[in-house]
């Protein structure tokens, strides 16, 4: 499999993935959920999407939702994807935008005391 074809089924899955959840789910008033990236395994078998949810303490309440309804989600994917095979969702929580605002941090607290 071609790394420019499964760049293109990331894509198309995240611009699904994100018309599904933003026209057919709630997950509270002030929640913020996106999906900051997609990974497909090579053989498109399996595609990782990964959630990133503010506030951080609603992230276990979004990801309930989503794996309640995982099932559903998968059905309206393979509905509107004109592709065979059409791989597994499974949902994960991002970590690396955490670990990028942790390194942010530091580095502000470094610029200010070699400021001072």
């Amino acid at each position: 499999m071609s790394l420019k074809r499964t760049q293109r089924v990331n894509a198309l899955i995240k611009r699904e993935i994100n018309q599904i959840l933003l026209r057919e789910f709630e997950f509270g008033d002030n929640n913020l959920v996106t999906i900051t990236r997609v990974e497909t395994s090579p053989n498109l078998i399996q595609t990782n999407i990964y959630i990133s949810v503010m506030p951080e303490n609603e992230t276990e309440k979004v990801f309930s939702i989503l794996n309640k309804n995982i099932f559903a989600i998968q059905q309206k994917i393979n509905k509107r994807l004109r592709m065979r095979p059409v791989p597994r969702i499974i949902f994960s929580k991002e970590e690396k935008t955490k670990e990028a605002g942790r390194i942010e941090e530091i580095l502000e607290e470094i610029l200010k005391k070699g400021g001072a």
